[in-house]
């Protein structure tokens, strides 16, 4: 059982690895590979052809989940039309400062009256002056969608692949004039979500907006976007996140107390005992309170998983079967997967299942060792320990950054949160129901301690050693280190007797002290990065990194530079940024500069409007001043010069943009940011060789819009290659047609990260040292592409 899950869980990241699906015939052969699948153990020919067949299964069981998932996509012609939806409101409405965001269960599509196909569920956004909503509502609606895009960047999160794993197959939002109607009450179908809404309504009318009754919404109700990114950070530096997520160590605890408190009732009673025995009827009552928990969650998948893991447990109680724990787990495991195959691509299931394994071997003949009071507390902090060791690669393969305090945060609020604020959360959300006032001074108690517990893990996240970053490398290397971090992994949490545990740390050793790669002297890495309709861009050299531009501030809670860059530096291995160039004060080239430099400081900020980045002198350890032509800099045999402007403008906006040209290996690179015409005759005019602008890549002025890339300019500068960055479906329809027609005149061949993801290329000379080269383009949505992402 155990070998043929680990092959049928291959098997389905074999297909999660595709670009495109195969066809959905191929789901035809899943019986024969079944055959081979459940063949009885043999020799070791035998056994090999087995797991062959557990592997084939895998792959072809995920082939039939996906196509059967894919369901009808939004056709691209009717990408932001004005359309007709009907359907039901599916999950709790998130309201935000200047809108409201849901999910619709679409029952009919329409475009100017005739019935069109479309996807069976779409995310929605409603501005402005918003109707209550409620769970489970018919409404007719106008709205505008488009097929799901995110932006697609190394390290970055993949929007998309969250987007197929909730089955959305569009977004878009609700139209500000048009056919808006409520249709009739909420549908049968979904009392539990107008229920967990309900009872959200109860929690807000007695506590008052603020972290803690975030928190007890998300303990309570699984609903976790009340919190802020200060405090998801704090979280995530403390390692305890996990904490907020509805899954395993919430479900268990409940489940466990049910099972107590059953068993021992029911154990007092002969007739009861006689018709069924006390650990069953506990197991049954722990299981039922388990789904009503999960229900309450709103089944989200971290609880479906737990809830899983539950059942395998329970049924073997009831069954009398001996619970082996690594054969449970593993059982666990399989139901998951066939259930839902595509949870592969969630890291919960990593992490969630990672945590249960480490525990299991970790603690193995260790649970009875000592006791007393110190060998419980001492057993305890093995298992945050184990943990903690444990979690470490998932983390490191996920993530890129791993928290050094986990396991004494966890320590401490494990126990807080799992014995004292969910039981009283939970307590005071039933009196809520029924005694407002008893409900909300049982919640004022859970705040306390909320407030209490947050406290404290402020205090720890502030240490200076609180978090590690350590950049696994892509493709073999980063494999050979995590693979030897699992065996350095099974040495160290090992039994004491386990010969040669000390190579453990040997082991570990090319994880601990891995870095990524560099260019080497002589050579720059340029990546445009995909931040929608924006602009950040990232220079490498051998042992510097510069920024230019930070994409845009979209919302209050999400930014270009916390979503995109800041995860870009640190897979990248950077932890700090050598030079940040802001190139003009629009929010599409500002807006993420905050986030960037809350993470990472920076040695020097140069721009055109230094009056707008004051509050960075603090993180600047060369402070903040203004870009001027001619200012210029070498690093590690790479040349920078600024072009524009030629003195501090105000009030110049596009025009008075920060230029950059990148020299390296006789090779150039100019970023012109929002330059327009009269910015492009001043540096036409005040070049001082004919071939000054003259430049192999060019990110082109002002993302391509009308009003910039005059013939004269676009002469001058002659590139090989024009990198528009804008934004999938952007309002400003950029880049302009006749724009592309001028670079499409000189021969230039025309990429935009709207439809390539971040671009890169490699300027210097080129590999063994013969002549000089341009290496690239290198188009992440191209060599990244999974099935899941839109065309």
């Amino acid at each position: 059982m155990r070998s043929g899950t680990i092959a049928f869980l291959l098997g389905i990241l074999l297909l999660q690895q595709v670009p495109s699906l195969p066809p959905a015939g191929w789901a035809a052969v899943l019986p024969l590979a079944l055959v081979l699948a459940l063949r009885p153990p043999g020799r070791r020919a035998r056994e090999g052809l087995r797991l062959t067949g557990w592997a084939a299964a895998g792959f072809l069981w995920a082939l039939l989940a996906a196509n059967l998932a894919a369901g009808q996509p939004l056709p691209a012609r009717l990408e932001g039309r004005d359309l007709v939806v009907t359907g039901h409101i599916a999950t709790l409405p998130l309201a935000h400062s200047h809108s409201v965001r849901f999910e619709l269960d679409v029952e009919r599509l329409e475009r100017r009256g005739r019935v069109v196909p479309g996807p069976g569920r779409v995310r929605l956004s409603w501005y402005g002056q918003v109707p209550r909503l409620r769970v489970g509502e018919p409404w007719h609606l106008t709205v505008r969608l488009k097929r799901p895009h995110g932006f697609m960047n190394p390290g970055g999160f993949d929007y998309e692949a969250w987007l197929y794993r909730r089955g959305i197959g569009a977004t878009g939002y609700v139209r500000g004039h048009g056919e808006h109607q409520r249709l009739g009450p909420s549908a049968a179908g979904y009392a539990v979500q107008r229920l967990r809404q309900w009872l959200r309504g109860r929690i807000r009318s007695v506590l008052p907006a603020g972290r803690a009754r975030a928190v007890i919404v998300a303990l309570t109700l699984g609903e976790r976007g009340g919190l802020d990114n200060a405090d998801w950070a704090l979280l995530r530096r403390t390692g305890t996140s996990h904490l907020l997520a509805i899954s395993g160590l919430h479900i268990g605890l409940v489940a466990g107390l049910v099972w107590l408190l059953v068993r021992r009732l029911w154990s007092r009673s002969r007739r009861a005992v006689q018709w069924l025995a006390a650990p069953k009827a506990g197991a049954v009552a722990a299981l039922a309170a388990a789904v009503l928990y999960s229900l309450l969650a709103g089944l989200s998948l971290p609880t479906q998983r737990a809830l899983v893991m539950l059942a395998v447990v329970v049924v073997a109680v009831l069954t009398q079967r001996a619970v082996v724990p690594s054969r449970t787990l593993a059982l666990a495991l399989l139901a998951v997967l066939l259930i839902d195959p595509a949870a592969v691509m969630a890291p919960g299931l990593w992490l969630s299942f990672a945590a249960v394994a480490a525990i299991l071997y970790g603690m193995m003949g260790r649970l009875r060792a000592r006791s007393g009071r110190a060998g419980h507390w001492r057993q305890w902090g093995r298992v945050q320990w184990v943990v903690g060791l444990g979690l470490l690669p998932v983390l490191l393969w996920q993530f890129q950054q791993a928290s050094l305090i986990s396991p004494l945060a966890n320590l401490l609020a494990v126990p807080v949160v799992s014995l004292l604020i969910v039981p009283i959360s939970l307590l005071g959300t039933c009196l809520c129901a029924v005694w407002a006032g008893g409900g909300a001074v049982v919640l004022h108690v859970a705040s306390v301690l909320i407030g209490a517990l947050w406290t404290v893990l402020g205090q720890l996240g502030a240490l200076p050693a609180a978090q590690w970053t350590a950049p696994v490398a892509p493709g073999p290397p980063g494999w050979a280190a995590l693979s030897g971090a699992l065996a350095a992994l099974t040495l160290l949490l090992g039994p004491r007797g386990l010969p040669g545990r000390w190579l453990g740390l040997i082991l570990l050793a090319p994880l601990v002290l891995a870095r990524a790669p560099r260019p080497e002297p002589g050579v720059a890495w340029f990546t445009l990065l995909d931040v929608g309709q924006g602009l950040s861009a990232v220079v490498q050299t051998r042992h510097h990194v510069l920024v230019f531009d930070t994409g845009a501030r979209f919302s209050a809670s999400f930014n270009a530079g916390e979503a995109v860059l800041v995860p870009f530096l640190r897979q990248a291995g950077w932890r700090r940024v050598d030079m940040l160039i802001v190139s003009h004060g629009d929010n599409d080239h500002i807006g993420g500069a905050r986030s960037l430099l809350a993470a990472l400081p920076a040695g020097r900020i140069l721009s055109s409007v230094p009056g707008r980045l004051r509050w960075a002198v603090p993180r600047a350890e060369r402070g903040v001043a203004p870009c001027r032509r001619g200012e210029h800099w070498r690093w590690d045999g790479v040349g920078f010069r600024i072009l524009n402007p030629d003195r501090p403008r105000p009030g110049a906006g596009n025009n008075g943009s920060c230029v950059l040209r990148v020299s390296a290996g006789g090779h150039r690179l100019l970023l012109s940011a929002d330059i327009e015409r009269p910015a492009e005759r001043r540096l036409l005019r005040e070049r001082r060789q004919p071939d000054a602008l003259a430049a192999d890549i060019l990110v082109a002025p002002h993302h391509g819009s009308k009003t910039s890339s005059s013939p004269a300019f676009v002469r001058a500068v002659h590139p090989r290659y024009v990198l528009f960055p804008v934004g999938y479906r952007n309002r400003y329809h950029f880049p302009a047609a006749r724009v592309v027609a001028r670079y499409r005149a000189i021969g230039a061949k025309r990429f935009d990260t709207a439809a390539e993801g971040a671009i890169g290329f490699r300027l210097g000379p080129a590999e063994r040292g013969a002549g000089a080269a341009v290496a690239g383009p290198f188009l992440y949505r191209r060599t990244h592409r999974r099935y899941w992402h839109s065309p």
